[in-house]
C-alpha cells in the first residue's frame, strides 16, 4: 500500500468516491430508474474500481517488486513499467 500518509489519504478520497456511487445505484434501484441510467452507474462505479486496483497494483509493485534501494536484488524496472502498462490497459 502507500507508504505516505498523503497517498493514503488519496487513496481513501477514492474509495469515498466509490461509496457514494454504489449508494446511487442502490437509491436508483429502489427508485426504479430506468435501466439505462442504472446501467450507466454501474458502469461508472466499475470502472472506478478498476481504476483504485490499477493505482494499488502499481503502487505495490513499484514499492516492492522494482525499488532498487530497498531491494538491490529488484526484478528489471523497464520489464515491470511494461506490465503495468498492460494492466492498466486490461483494467480500463
Amino acid at each position: 500500500m502507500s507508504h505516505t500518509g498523503r497517498e493514503r489519504q488519496k487513496l481513501l478520497a477514492r474509495v469515498r468516491r466509490i461509496r457514494g456511487q454504489v449508494e446511487s445505484i442502490e437509491r436508483a434501484l429502489s427508485t426504479e430508474s430506468g435501466c439505462e441510467q442504472v446501467m450507466h452507474l454501474i458502469a461508472g462505479a466499475r470502472g472506478a474500481m478498476a481504476g483504485l486496483m490499477a493505482e494499488v497494483v502499481q503502487d505495490h509493485v513499484r514499492s516492492h517488486l522494482v525499488d532498487v534501494e530497498k531491494h538491490p536484488n529488484a526484478l528489471n524496472t523497464e520489464a515491470a513499467e511494461q506490465l503495468l502498462d498492460v494492466i492498466r490497459t486490461y483494467l480500463k
